[in-house]
């Protein structure tokens, strides 16, 4: 009797954590951090301009996992991401070519177009160049500037810079169906012989205008007016001498926004 052994089991009781444990935090804490992953790239999207997304898009797009295995676009960043390259020049002219039906129904979107185009291809001389919406339009006025003019002093003669600019422009225009109007304009520095003025100073570098977009591809039937305005509207009001006030205006018209062809 004094030979036996007691033997004594030690029940551990196990409690759980909740109805069904801890297992749906750790589900729950991963799903929440893919939301937020999700959402942050879709901020990062919207931030950056439409031609590097189409840049992005078209990699991927064309991406041949047998040819491009072991590739990364990012070797190629630079090329996606730079503005000034002819490769931001070829994206451009692609999504002017895709802008051309939209574009003549919302003077917004061609405002927007032609900023981005005049940042990418005429960034050096952009503070010549102002684009704003008016009745009837979209207004774009390319002005003199000191020491950078856009007509030789007193003649209709085109500077470099503004057969540059107009080629451009024009270049864009030839992929939308609107009606264009041109308008030229002059500071208030009388000519010293009264019978030629800057009445006639400003219709000549309007038609100046006028033959140097047509020259580019422009039809001549899409031109609605050509008019000069002299020194009757300038744009620097308190200085009628400053150099802003020479200028062309090309305006793209709108038929619903109250101007008839």
């Amino acid at each position: 009797m004094n030979d036996r052994k007691v033997v004594i089991k030690k029940k551990i009781k196990k409690v759980e954590e909740g109805h069904h444990g801890g297992a749906w935090k750790v589900a729950y804490a991963d799903f929440m951090t893919a939301m937020m992953a999700f959402f942050m790239l879709l901020w990062l999207i919207s931030m950056i301009a439409p031609e590097k997304r189409a840049k992005v898009a078209q990699y991927f797009r064309d991406f041949s996992i047998f040819q491009k295995t072991g590739q990364s676009f990012m070797t190629k960043s630079s090329s996606v991401f730079d503005e000034s390259g002819a490769n931001a020049s070829k994206i451009t002219l692609q999504m002017e070519k895709r802008f051309q039906g939209s574009a003549s129904n919302s003077p917004v979107q061609m405002q927007q177009m032609l900023k981005r185009l005049i940042r990418q291809r005429l960034g050096d001389v952009k503070d010549q160049i102002r684009v704003d919406i008016i009745q009837g339009g979209v207004r774009i006025q390319i002005m003199d500037k000191k020491g950078r003019p856009m007509f030789d002093s007193g003649s209709a003669n085109p500077t470099p810079a503004a057969k540059r600019i107009l080629g451009v422009i024009g270049e864009f225009l030839e992929n939308a169906p609107n009606k264009i109007a041109l308008e030229g304009h002059t500071d208030a520095l009388p000519y010293v012989n009264g019978r030629y003025t800057n009445w006639d100073l400003s219709v000549e570098r309007a038609l100046a205008a006028r033959t140097l977009l047509v020259a580019d591809g422009l039809e001549s039937s899409r031109l609605s007016r050509v008019t000069g305005y002299g020194d009757t509207i300038p744009f620097v009001k308190d200085d009628p001498l400053d150099p802003r006030n020479r200028r062309i205006s090309v305006i793209v018209l709108f038929q619903h926004s109250g101007f008839k062809y």
